[in-house]
């Protein structure tokens, strides 16, 4: 294929329905000779947390001097992101297309061509062969059962914790969204979660039910000060993502306070300032779960009523609930649509919230443009979508360029 061809290709596959399954991806990794067999898997599902959780697992391996490769999704930027080689960078576009060609050549127009998603798990596979990868610490895309990572073999897997998100798909009930998350367990390997709410009972019968061993793990402030991370809620996902590493490989504390210094994870609760303008405070919060740890921190670091807040979000979430605890703590608001064509425009946001007297922004610059020339230099909140999220940090980037 001609150079670019493989990004065309993946762009051509387009935003698509889930298509729960394994037996495309692990068809297509047949065809590229099993390239996920030449390195370990430590898995990592959840409703909440599990980006932040996967980036500190690899962050610690790194630091252990392992060549660790990480692969997460959405990316908020650029496609790129999905996939880190060893020393922590981004595939290059060279790299990416060159994968993406080889998983087209072997797919076809057939039964065998894959989601967006799948492309890009069979890619990152290669991709991590190339590289020479010991360790890849791997994000499950949905659920678990049935999605595509779910071919790999981890030798540790994770389950961050269980909310309601994409119950359409995993529910309909909290439980029905557990099990699924509990299919990346497996027979006689270690289990790691930090869930403590209702459905630990699920995880626990079905770790049972595989001869999984579940390792219950507790939130700890030990590498609070080591962290970019902010937000207690990232004490949880911190100290998962340590353990789940260590339960790979050895790690001393001082091996593990360098690793988790260096974590990488953009997007979440970030603060981003602006030369000449108020700084934003990002976070790509898309449930309520997320948009209540997001509030527990604006209380705990004295942003509540003093933030003002853009807010969008996709037409598949729970919006009231995500929208109520953020726009309590906001001076004022400003509604926009996400760039995306599952989004809610912000008419409509307005009137499923009730909420008709709220400005709107025809694009994300014209919502902060309406919140500038406040009293202090508070940041502004950008809130309710990860694509708004990068969206943000687009616009930053594009303006400091």
């Amino acid at each position: 294929m001609s150079p670019g061809a493989g990004l065309r290709w993946l762009d051509d596959l387009g935003p698509q329905k889930i298509r729960p399954g394994l037996s495309r991806t692990r068809a297509l990794l047949a065809s590229l000779g099993s390239p996920q067999a030449s390195f370990r898997t430590l898995l990592v599902a959840g409703t909440n947390g599990k980006g932040s959780t996967a980036a500190t697992a690899a962050a610690v391996l790194e630091a252990t001097g392992l060549r660790v490769g990480l692969t997460t999704s959405p990316h908020l930027v650029r496609v790129n992101e999905r996939v880190r080689l060893p020393g922590g960078r981004d595939v290059s576009d060279e790299g990416l297309d060159s994968a993406l060609s080889l998983v087209a050549a072997v797919s076809g127009e057939g039964p065998l061509r894959p989601t967006y998603f799948e492309a890009l798990v069979v890619a990152a596979c290669e991709l991590f062969r190339r590289a020479r990868v010991e360790v890849a610490v791997v994000e499950v895309g949905i659920g678990g059962r049935l999605d595509a990572t779910n071919v790999l073999d981890p030798e540790v897997s994770v389950v961050t914790n269980v909310a309601a998100d994409h119950l359409e798909t995993l529910g309909p009930t909290l439980e029905d969204v557990a099990r699924e998350k509990a299919g990346i367990f497996r027979p006689g390997r270690l289990a790691l979660t930090t869930e403590r709410g209702g459905t630990l009972g699920v995880l626990r019968a079905e770790a049972a039910r595989v001869g999984a061993t579940l390792v219950e793990v507790e939130p700890s402030t030990e590498w609070e000060s080591a962290t970019p991370l902010v937000g207690a809620h990232q004490r949880e996902n911190v100290a998962l993502g340590v353990a789940a590493a260590r339960a790979l490989v050895p790690a001393d504390d001082a091996t593990v306070r360098r690793g988790v210094a260096a974590i990488r994870w953009p997007g979440r609760l970030q603060t981003v300032p602006r030369p000449g303008a108020r700084p934003l405070l990002v976070d790509g919060a898309h449930n309520p779960a997320g948009a209540a740890a997001v509030a527990a921190y604006l209380d705990a670091a004295g942003l509540a009523g003093r933030v003002d807040l853009v807010f969008g979000a996709l037409g598949d979430k729970a919006v009231e609930a995500m929208f109520a605890p953020l726009a309590e703590r906001a001076r004022r608001v400003v509604l926009v649509a996400p760039d995306s064509p599952r989004a809610i425009p912000a008419d409509a946001l307005a009137a499923r919230l009730g909420r008709e007297e709220l400005r709107r922004g025809a694009s994300l610059a014209a919502a902060l443009a309406l919140l500038e020339g406040a009293e202090d230099d508070a940041p502004i909140l950008v809130a309710g979508s990860l694509v708004l999220a990068g969206e943000a940090l687009a616009l930053v980037s594009r303006r400091d360029a």
